[in-house]
């Protein structure tokens, strides 16, 4: 049997579809090169939503919309002739259509047009912080227990997750660990969230994140700067220069939080001490707390987290625990 072509069958080419999606985490109007090249070519654009944000854009450009959701077949014969039909998609992506053509270009009684998939704009890198920092915000206007809370009410929350996600880090459970990001960045969206209705100093989670980048840009200049670092030990000597420059403390003590941990304060004192270059002995005197001390700061100088070692120390001891009692560890 010898195969027709599309002109013997149907009088005339069949034409093209270009499928044109979106991401609504970019800004709308700014679409690609290919996609402005699409719309401004083609015979017909159609979008279903009539509301969609690429709309008035669209139309400040010239190009003409109609808004119609037309089924497969109807698709398929707006193309006849060699036209050449965009669908703007909706943020759904068109499923009932794609589906409609697929099934017709399975049965083989249609000369079907040629079918594009053309990303009109694409999520960067960290796009899905938006949606995050959206949910925060109908949550924090809609639900009940959200919309109450303050900082210090959600203090006690930032501490247990810091944990949890100490503790998936250290169990090596890589499912766990990414929840477990997702539970301490929500911690930064909700706070930063409820700084926006500050009356006296309010900031956002934009003035956040761009705290944090100026200041991983101005510490780190072998990066971002004309300064080299060959080593780990020159980057750390950059940092602790410019954080000195930036905090301009009179103690190496100053910034330690006293309320972390007891052998985590310990140790991160004989870090700065021992940092700075200053010999300062160990305060002599009875009792676990100078031990311990003297124990957290021989940790530091060994290269050792004395919260961790001691972690893992009472792990051990709890599955001995478990296994006394004919329990699985």
């Amino acid at each position: 049997m010898n195969e027709t072509s599309p002109e013997a069958r149907g009088g005339a080419a069949p034409g093209r579809i270009v499928l044109l999606t979106t991401s609504h985490r970019v800004a709308p109007g700014l679409l690609s090169w290919p996609a402005w090249q699409a719309l401004r070519t083609a015979d017909d654009v159609l979008c279903a939503d009539g509301a969609h944000p690429q709309l008035p854009y669209l139309r400040e450009a010239g190009i003409a919309v109609a808004e119609a959701s037309p089924t497969a077949e109807e698709l398929v014969g707006a193309c006849a002739g060699g036209r050449t039909v965009v669908v703007v998609a909706t943020g759904e992506g068109e499923p009932a259509l794609t589906d409609g053509l697929a099934r017709l270009a399975g049965s083989g009684r249609i000369a079907m047009p040629e079918l594009e998939l053309l990303p009109a704009s694409y999520d960067l890198p960290g796009a899905r912080l938006l949606d995050l920092v959206q949910v925060m915000d109908r949550i924090r206007a809609e639900c009940p227990w959200s919309s109450r809370q303050t900082h210090e009410g959600l203090a006690k929350y930032g501490i247990e997750e810091a944990y949890e996600l100490v503790e998936a880090i250290e169990a090596g459970d890589r499912a766990e660990l990414r929840e477990e990001l997702g539970d301490v960045l929500l911690q930064v969206v909700f706070h930063s969230r409820i700084a926006e209705e500050d009356p006296d100093a309010p900031f956002s989670v934009d003035d956040v994140a761009g705290g944090i980048v100026a200041k991983l840009v101005h510490r780190h200049p072998h990066v971002f700067g004309d300064e080299r670092a060959e080593t780990p030990e020159d980057v750390k000597k950059h940092w602790l220069r410019t954080k000195a420059e930036e905090k301009r403390r009179e103690s190496v003590t100053d910034g330690v939080p006293l309320g972390q941990p007891g052998l985590a304060l310990a140790a991160k004192l004989a870090s700065r001490t021992r940092t700075a270059g200053l010999d300062v002995p160990l305060p002599q005197g009875d009792g676990i707390g100078y031990e311990l001390l003297a124990l957290a700061a021989r940790a530091e100088a060994a290269g050792t987290d004395p919260e961790a070692a001691l972690r893992a120390a009472a792990r051990a001891y709890r599955d001995a625990i478990r296994a006394a009692e004919g329990l699985p560890a």
